[in-house]
């Protein structure tokens, strides 16, 4: 873009200036010696226009002179010489390439499908270009052979816990296999590991069962304290002749606010024989095994 806008500019001005040029020398001289001059001058302006370039600041221009490599370029503004000197941008920010979901079997011969995202850098835009016909295929290509090498070494238990550990490995078989490229590998991320539903459910359940143990373990873990705690509870109640009372009507009272609690307390039956023996003014009362069953008055 820069190019082309630099180089259409300086296109326009000396053909300005050529034309104007031509144009006094036919006016005020020879009319076929303007057009001469301008018929020269036209591809002179389009050999030197090509010859000005622009490499923006994260662009480096690789330089080859019929053919052998001469040099790197820029960032700013530079020259080639046109038809003996070629240039081509390199773009040295952070490039991320995508990995391709890989069908992928792990050791414990579970299938997974497993897609990634590697993040790098060309270093040196000469070794880029020389020593790789398209270094961005060949580092997605690797990448991809490296991510099924790792993975096929490695259980489903380790690449569901052991993520960052398997990018780290996966990344150094990339920068491994990358060195002299002229490419500097910044990281590598695991996206998405994909299972079979079956093993899905599978897995679900026994995380629910894991659950459920450790619930049931702490639930029993809460009894046996409170058991401890009755029991100090009712050893320090017993050493006090008092204290059972007192918890009993400290329960009573508490019971006693709500107006929809009916509250039962066990009273012996002879108590209760008693006291209908008092309210009958003396009289005996006949009870069985269940309680009063008649009265006889006389």
């Amino acid at each position: 873009m820069f190019n082309y806008s630099i180089s259409a500019l300086i296109f326009i001005l000396l053909l300005a200036i050529g034309l104007l040029v031509s144009v006094a020398v036919g006016v005020f001289g020879n009319p076929v010696v303007g057009v001469l001059l301008f018929v020269v001058f036209l591809p002179i302006d389009i050999l030197i226009s090509s010859s000005v370039r622009v490499a923006a600041q994260w662009e480096r221009a690789v330089v080859f002179r019929l053919g052998r490599y001469k040099d790197m370029r820029g960032p700013g503004l530079f020259l080639v010489v046109p038809i003996i000197e070629q240039a081509r941008m390199i773009d040295t920010r952070v490039i991320s390439v995508n990995i391709p979901k890989q069908q992928v079997i792990t050791r414990d011969n579970v299938p997974v499908t497993i897609d990634g995202v590697l993040f790098f850098r060309v270093s040196n835009a000469a070794e880029a270009i020389i020593s790789v016909q398209d270094f961005r295929f060949a580092v997605s290509n690797y990448a991809q052979t490296s991510l099924r090498d790792v993975i096929g070494q490695m259980t489903l238990d380790q690449l569901l816990t052991e993520r960052e550990e398997i990018a780290h490995a996966i990344e150094q078989h990339v920068v491994k296999d990358t060195k002299g490229w002229g490419i500097e590998i910044t990281g590598l991320r695991i996206q998405d590991i994909d299972m079979p539903e079956e093993l899905k459910k599978m897995m679900s359940r026994q995380a629910s069962a894991e659950r459920e143990k450790r619930a049931t373990i702490t639930k029993a873990e809460g009894d046996r304290d409170a058991a401890f705690n009755l029991a100090a509870a009712a050893k320090t109640m017993a050493e006090s002749p008092g204290a059972m009372m007192l918890r009993t009507l400290q329960t009573v009272d508490g019971l006693g606010p709500s107006a929809s609690n009916t509250v039962v307390l066990a009273v012996p039956i002879e108590v209760l024989d008693a006291l209908r023996f008092a309210r009958n003014g003396g009289l005996p009362t006949m009870v069985d095994s269940q309680g009063p069953v008649a009265e006889t008055r006389g």
